[in-house]
Formats: structure tokens, sequence, C-alpha cells
């Protein structure tokens, strides 16, 4: 059995950190994961039950929303439990559930924006042909698209994990992440498999990248001419653009630091900058779109009116 892990746990060392300030650090991390939670479902609930909002960008983003709490749902309540543990550890097959459930809300939201951006552009420089295009049977494979992909990918990357032999336990993060378990492999083992995989999911998503830059180059030349365009991208494509280069932003960020970063960093700023994905796009995208996007924000003050009477 010389491939079967002999580590049974993983300590989270990245925690140590807040020890000193656990409370407040408690506090505000409930209080945040709270706020993630009420602003997606939120604009979840506004979507399923106003038959109006019906519409292909709408129920993507209902999709998106929900990427959301399936990410922070990964995180939040176990970071919630170790503040108050004294050992801040995770079972083995918890890492892997983890790291999986982490790395596929990162590309399920890569995948979706990408489709979100092939509905603008069909929208914006295809309107005749949006109905035709954009049914609901398209919407249907599109939406399956950008969830099945990364999910067995990653599957299929955490089973390859799983089979690893480990030499090491310590994980210097607040949470797991499968190319720091591959980095604990032992010497001899034989990691050609993951590095491939790894390789080819960097291609994949690199080409959802060049594709979402294809469709706005597009959609920038037909607004150029036409003031009704302009409008419509103003309203519809400004809150998918500011959710697309900040998801970018802190993933390329988090990514370059994990590869090339200096490990001097006090634990704090690492911590820092390894969460911001789970920090600012959770709340950012449902906040953006719900006062962006007018029949949302509509609603929400029909909502918000008919409280105050």
């Amino acid at each position: 059995m010389d491939n079967v892990s002999v580590v049974n746990i993983f300590i989270l060392s990245g925690i140590n950190e807040t020890v000193n300030y656990r409370i407040a650090i408690f506090s505000l991390t409930l209080l945040y994961y709270c706020m993630i939670l009420f602003f997606n479902i939120s604009i979840i609930m506004i979507i399923i039950l106003d038959q109006n909002l019906h519409e292909p960008m709408y129920i993507l983003l209902c999709s998106f929303c929900f990427n959301g709490l399936y990410g922070t749902t990964g995180f939040y309540p176990k970071l919630l439990f170790d503040l108050f543990s004294s050992t801040h550890q995770i079972s083995y097959d918890g890492c892997l559930v983890q790291a999986f459930v982490l790395y596929s809300f990162v590309c399920c939201e890569l995948s979706i924006l990408a489709v979100m951006a092939y509905d603008r552009y069909l929208a914006i420089c295809r309107p005749l042909h949006y109905s035709s295009v954009m049914t609901k049977r398209r919407l249907s494979q599109l939406i399956c698209f950008s969830w099945l992909t990364p999910l067995c990918m990653f599957s299929i990357s955490i089973i390859l994990t799983s089979t690893l032999k480990l030499c090491g336990s310590n994980i210097p993060k607040l949470f797991c992440v499968n190319w720091i378990i591959v980095q604990l492999t032992c010497p001899d083992t034989d990691t050609v498999a993951s590095n491939i995989l790894s390789y080819a999911t960097i291609i994949i998503y690199v080409s959802h990248g060049l594709f979402t830059m294809w469709t706005y180059m597009h959609m920038i030349r037909t607004c150029v001419r036409s003031k009704d365009d302009r409008a419509k991208f103003i309203q519809t494509c400004v809150p998918h653009l500011v959710s697309l280069v900040t998801f970018l932003v802190v993933i390329l960020f988090d990514l370059m630091y994990m590869r090339f970063g200096s490990t001097d960093l006090p634990q704090s700023i690492q911590n820092f900058i390894a969460i911001e994905f789970l920090l600012i796009p959770p709340v950012m995208n449902p906040l953006i779109y719900g006062f962006k996007l007018t029949k949302i924000r509509t609603r929400i003050l029909g909502l918000m009116y008919v409280e105050r009477k």
C-alpha cells in the first residue's frame, strides 16, 4: 500500500495568528458571513419569485450568486469553528473536500462569468438572433457546462491527490489548498498526473478568459456605433465587467503570491491575501447587480416600500 497516505490529520497553522484576537475576529467573521448569506439569498429569491426576471441574464445571475454561497460555505463555517478550537486540525478527507469545494468554486465563477459574457454579446451584437439562440435548452446547457466542467475536473484532481503518499501534515493557511497538499508528497512520489491535470486546467481557464476578452472587444466595437447599445452596455455589462476584473485580480494576486511570494510577510497579511477571493466577490457581486440592474433594483425598492407601509 505504498500509494496510500499515512497522514490522517492536517494542521492549519495559518490560524495561529488569530489566537490573541479570536473573539473579535469570530464576531466580525460571523457578521460578514451573515451578510454574504443575506445578500446572495436575497438576489436568488427575488429572481426565483419574480416571473418578470425569468430571463437568461437574471437566471445566470442566480447561478452566480448560488456559486458564491457554495464557495463561502466551504470556508466560513470551518473558520468559525477553528477560531474557538485549540487544535486547528482538519481530517484528511475533510481537507480534500474543502480543497475540492474552494477550487471548483473559483473555476465555476470563471465559467459562469464567461457564459454571462456570451449572453451579453448575443444581446448587444446579435439582438435579432438573441431569442432564437439563447433558448431555454441552450441556457440549461450553458449552466450545466459552467458547473459540470469544474466539478468533473476537480473530482479527478482530488482523486489523484488522494493516491499520493504524504510526508508532511502542516498547511500554512486558513484552509486546505490542493497545490500545497501535493507539495507535501514524499520525494519519491510520482506527481506527473496531477501536474498534467493542473496545466490542463490552466489552459482551459485561460481560454475562458480569452473568449471573454473576445466578446468584450466585439461589444465595445458595436457600442461605439450606437447610442442605444452604449446605454445597454453601461446598464448590463458594467456590473459583469466589474465582477470579472475584481475576481481575476484577487485570484491572480493570490496565485502569484502562492507561487512566488515571500514567506517573510506577517502571517496575518498572508492570510488576508489568501482569502481575498472569499471576502470581496461574494459581497460585492450581489450589491453591484442589485443596485445597477434596473429590474432588480426596482424590485428591492418595492419590497422596502411595502415593509415601511
